[in-house]
């Protein structure tokens, strides 16, 4: 009698908040994480140093009671390091022991490496296979796909069967982006500011009312991006529910989920269920819909399609 084993399990990693939210929503946010299925939580401003809600101290607490309740928990860089200011808390950053770093962008590396454990994040520019072991040998042992990868140039960077390896010899672990607002570029100007027509630096955090961006529409009435403060985003929300298989075939091992304002926590659920306990994914996007959960959905970059194309699995 032949045994069919379940396929491995994809290991789901929660991104860190984009957006600018209040410091009572963060703590509620991380709150309900500690007791979902995540595997992995990312903590840590990335887009704009002046969104201070909680300062490095208080994400390093946050991280202990994660930890504590069985998360890996990685600390994020800013993106842009602008000033001497974002220097500091990179090199505070390097300086603690607890937790892994994830690089927002190349700038942050040359102080990162060799001195906390390594995770490159989707903005660095890694397209090949020497790049990633360029950075592999930086000590890095995960790195999130930047999102304009398809299925099959991903898995050409880091085949399952020989995948790049770091100096110890441990193989460079895939995470790929699964779930939400595709990034597009990051700017020292101030999108949102310049929207509302403030200065950058006297900006009152207009981005307090918009928990999912802002999103721009075209003068033919069709969703374009969506502004988030220095960042701009896809209008649509990368969903990949429905190609597990396809990722597990490529050699992904986590899948990152960046969160929302409104049901994120069913979003991570149904993941789970499906991605790992092989359930249906019928219901679930209409189910997101009544929760709050932003779209439309898109997938094309995994099909090699633009972008914001939806393909059905």
């Amino acid at each position: 009698m032949t045994t069919t084993l379940p396929p491995a399990r994809l290991a789901l990693t929660v991104g860190q908040v984009l957006y600018h939210w209040s410091r009572s929503s963060l703590l509620h946010f991380y709150a309900d994480l500690a007791d979902g299925p995540a595997d992995t939580i990312v903590l840590g401003e990335a887009v704009c140093a002046r969104r201070r809600e909680l300062r490095l101290d208080d994400w390093l607490a946050l991280g202990r009671e994660l930890s504590a309740a069985g998360k890996d928990v990685v600390l994020a860089t800013q993106t842009l390091i602008e000033s001497e200011a974002d220097l500091r808390l990179l090199e505070r950053q390097a300086e603690q022991h607890e937790f892994a770093v994830e690089a927002g962008d190349a700038s942050a590396l040359q102080l990162l490496a060799g001195r906390v454990p390594l995770v490159l994040g989707p903005h660095l520019n890694i397209y090949s296979r020497a790049a990633l072991q360029e950075h592999a040998d930086l000590g890095a042992d995960r790195w999130v796909a930047p999102v304009e990868l398809s299925l099959d140039q991903l898995a050409a960077v880091n085949p399952a069967q020989d995948p790049v390896r770091t100096p110890a010899g441990r193989p460079m672990r895939t995470e790929c982006w699964a779930f939400g607002r595709l990034p597009l570029a990051f700017s020292a100007r101030c999108f949102t500011a310049r929207h509302h027509r403030v200065p950058k630096d006297d900006c009152g955090y207009r981005c307090l009312a918009d928990p999912d961006g802002l999103l721009l529409s075209s003068t033919e009435g069709r969703p374009f991006l969506v502004l988030n403060g220095t960042q701009t985003q896809s209008a649509t929300v990368q969903n990949l529910l429905g190609d597990g298989a396809r990722l597990r075939a490529a050699g992904v091992a986590s899948l990152r989920l960046s969160p929302c304002a409104q049901g994120f926590s069913q979003v991570l659920a149904d993941f789970d269920e499906v991605m790992n306990g092989q359930a249906s994914m019928a219901g679930r996007a209409e189910a997101w819909a009544a929760l709050g959960v932003p779209g439309p959905f898109s997938n094309g970059y995994l099909h090699r399609l633009p972008g914001m194309v939806w393909q059905s699995a």
